[in-house]
């Protein structure tokens, strides 16, 4: 999705080449690495990467040292504040998807399901097919047009974030409105997609909103609000929207918190644990209320509120050793059927980027074409099931009519039910709540359930790659649990476990094999199911398909970032890392600035390059040899050059900078608001001027010799959350700076087209460690 460069001393070059060529120019399908949503297809856009670190210059000293006890109690209380309101507003936000397509997605079927029982079959397909069209093509142009980053699911968007990828757009208003009205459309439409995704997208778009620190445009300038201004605290704010999100989507409040923790956050402490758990229970205890509103009868004809609870509980669940075996092989198949998933979803979205960077009308006519194409299937497959006799035994209606549940009638006479259309003619989380029912194990034929598996699983894939916002949790969760219900019934009375839990181990099992996670999905799933008892055979299968899963690919979310760009850090090393020194991979031409420099260097520096962070150094007189002094921002020079307060010659005299600035002059501007140094004019006379940077200059970055192996750097690199990483030389004497690493320095496309030799020897390794996989594929 972007360009994989950010900005660093050596980038003046290396930016240049990162907008026109991909990172693996050998690699012709690769996804294409120059567009922010190169899987929407969009126009060139770099990214840059975000400023965690703290600027300790002795502005920010002094600004510090002036802070009285009342402002540092007006920060912690405003942060807590915005952790209430964004847990607030996510959770409405999430009652309201669910209500909207409840009643949309009600409509519909209603409407078909009466056409049928009138048996004016054709009218009944135009009016399933119809609205999923027009739905789908409403989500399509408003994303398409208005915000291409709303597209897909948003979460290696927000993920990267986290990680410090500074992607334009992402976290914007805009975006956050196509998110929300785009993903109830999309969802409604029948297509196989979920809304988990775009939540945890809605709830970090709202978090950074909350964070920017007030808007000038829209009069919000209330001075406590300028405390978040830097992107240190809208991190933290963005990983409480993250984990809220997937709380409102699930009603989940403890498994979005270890989602958020687990999956999404690259650093956390214990404060920000606190906080997000803080989020996710007003998340929940909203949710509560607003579902016992419904329960009344007040949402309308279909909303209940929904907030997908799957309860599954059952007091006399018992099972045995007998009982593992099948359970260890369903985790097995899973696992592998996971890391398919993720490989043909990868393959997909290649083959759509392709399609989608010619144009817009390409876009539309591939999602409507994917509509078209599940209306029919989802239409038609139902007329291959044979009818089923009502069971005397129904605790509910039978046929169903006019509402969702478990006997759908379809084309069937009275007194028999269609059980294909009983998972099809839902929306997805009352499929998944068909296929987990406890007591409906003679409910499902063997052909109906695995033709839905197969319909699920596909459909899946092709649709996630729309220019939509579409999720892949509930997707993958129905898709796994109609497997799951597959292997209940051919294991049938030989096991302790009903049908309907097994589905709920299918479930666990596609979502390890495709996401990779642990902790988070199995307190997710216990929270979906409100069933404890099945906690130890959860955990179980969740480690075994993810053992297996990851023997053949990464996670699902990793092959996305890694598809559309986005330069993610991990938190591991490669080991050909350990074989390299850090300067063996930092590159010139390095930008220097004296402690006193010249207005007109400074400016044509500014325009002639685009680096984020420039070394400082002190020559004589101002020192006896050359020495580094710090390091200073662009954002920080171009705030002196708009003020004008230079010196008419270079002597160490200086200005008074507290008289003349303020801390919220250099505070982090919101998103999509930057000062550019093209628009600053400077005469002649200004030109020649000088301006002092010693008092904005941090004079404590973090350094590292040219000696120190590239892995060590990477470690720390990822774990302080750094922008700029500055090398300094081996022995005196020399250069008091070698050169700045940046994010871009350990990407693995820069670090092997500068030492392509590596690529054989890990091949190499490789063929030593696993001699019996190369020999069956080569």
């Amino acid at each position: 999705m972007a360009t994989a460069t950010v900005v660093s001393a050596e980038e003046g070059e290396q930016d240049r080449e990162s907008l026109t060529l991909p990172l693996l120019s050998s690699q012709i399908s690769n996804i294409n690495s120059t567009s922010q949503v190169a899987i929407v297809g969009a126009n060139v856009c770099p990214i840059e990467s975000l400023d965690y670190e703290i600027a300790e210059n002795d502005f920010f000293k002094q600004d510090w040292r002036t802070r009285r006890k009342t402002q540092i109690l007006q920060y912690i209380f405003m942060k807590w504040s915005l952790c209430f309101l964004i847990g607030s507003i996510v959770g409405l936000i999430g009652f309201f998807n669910n209500l909207a397509v409840e009643n949309i997605a009600g409509i519909k079927f209603v409407v078909t399901s009466n056409m049928m029982l009138a048996e004016r079959f054709g009218m009944a397909f135009l009016s399933f097919t119809v609205p999923n069209l027009v739905l789908t093509l409403f989500a399509s142009i408003i994303t398409a047009v208005v915000a291409p980053a709303a597209a897909g699911s948003g979460i290696p968007e927000v993920k990267a974030y986290l990680n410090g990828v500074d992607a334009p757009g992402i976290l914007s208003l805009r975006t956050l409105v196509i998110k929300i009205v785009g993903s109830i459309s999309a969802v409604s439409a029948s297509l196989l997609v979920g809304k988990a995704g775009p939540m945890v997208h809605t709830g970090a778009c709202i978090a950074s909103l909350l964070g920017q620190g007030g808007s000038k445009k829209y009069g919000l300038t209330w001075k406590w609000l300028r405390f978040f201004k830097n992107d240190r605290d809208r991190r933290d704010l963005v990983t409480c929207g993250a984990a809220a999100g997937i709380a409102a989507a699930f009603r989940a409040p403890v498994g979005g918190l270890l989602f958020a923790i687990e999956e999404m956050a690259s650093w956390w402490r214990s404060a920000l644990v606190w906080r997000a758990f803080f989020t996710t229970a007003i998340v929940a205890i909203l949710l509560r209320a607003f579902i016992d509103i419904c329960f009344s009868g007040m949402c309308g004809l279909f909303g209940t509120g929904g907030l997908i609870m799957f309860d599954v509980y059952s007091s006399n669940v018992s099972y045995h050793l007998v009982d593992v075996p099948p359970v260890l092989l369903l985790a097995v198949v899973g696992g592998i059927l996971g890391s398919v998933y993720n490989f043909l979803l990868d393959k997909v979205l290649r083959i759509y980027n392709i399609i989608h960077e010619k144009g817009i009308a390409y876009k539309l006519f591939v999602a409507c074409t994917i509509s078209i194409l599940t209306s029919c299937l989802l239409f038609g497959l139902p007329w291959l099931a044979s009818c089923r006799p009502c069971p005397s035994h129904a605790t509910e209606a039978c046929p169903t009519i006019g509402r969702s549940g478990n006997y759908k009638k379809f084309q069937c006479p009275p007194g028999y039910y269609n059980d294909l259309a009983s998972l099809i003619f839902n929306t997805n989380d009352d499929a998944i709540k068909n296929l987990f029912s406890k007591g409906t194990d003679d409910e499902f034929q063997y052909s109906t359930v695995l033709a839905f598996f197969i319909t699920c699983f596909f459909l899946s894939i092709i649709s996630y790659g729309i220019v939509a916002p579409a999720g892949l949790f509930v997707p993958v969760i129905v898709t796994g649990a109609s497997y799951g219900r597959f292997v209940g019934m051919l294991v049938g009375s030989h096991s302790n476990l009903n049908h309907g839990l097994y589905a709920v181990l299918g479930a666990a099992s596609l979502l390890g094999g495709t996401m990779r996670m642990t902790v988070s999905l199995c307190v997710i799933i216990l929270e979906l199911t409100n069933n404890l008892l099945l906690l130890p055979l959860i955990m179980l299968v969740l480690l075994v398909s993810k053992t297996v899963a990851d023997a053949f690919n990464g996670n699902i979310y990793d092959l996305i970032m890694k598809a559309k760009g986005l330069p993610y850090l991990e938190a591991h090393a490669e080991p050909y890392m350990r074989q390299l020194t850090v300067g063996d991979v930092v590159m010139g031409p390095l930008q220097l600035f004296r402690g006193i420099e010249k207005v007109g260097n400074i400016v044509h520096v500014l325009r002639t390059t685009r680096h984020n962070g420039f070394p400082v150094i002190d020559e004589i007189p101002l020192s006896e040899t050359s020495v580094l002094y710090g390091l200073i921002l662009r954002a920080h020079l171009i705030t002196l050059l708009k003020k004008k307060v230079f010196l008419s010659s270079p002597d160490a005299s200086g200005i008074d900078a507290f008289r003349e600035f303020s801390a919220g002059d250099f505070a982090k501007k919101g998103s999509g608001n930057f000062d550019n140094i093209e628009d600053i004019e400077f005469s002649e006379e200004e030109m020649e001027m000088y301006l002092d940077l010693h008092p904005f200059t941090n004079a404590s970055p973090y350094t590292v010799v040219e000696t120190m192996s590239l892995a060590k750097a990477l470690l720390l690199f990822r774990q302080v959350g750094l922008r700029h990483l500055l090398v300094i030389p081996k022995i005196s004497g020399r250069s008091p700076v070698v050169g700045i690493l940046t994010r871009h320095d350990f990407m693995p496309e820069h670090i092997l087209g500068l030492h392509p030799l590596l690529v054989r020897s890990r091949w190499k390794r490789l063929r030593i460690h696993f001699p019996r996989l190369f020999s069956k594929i080569f």
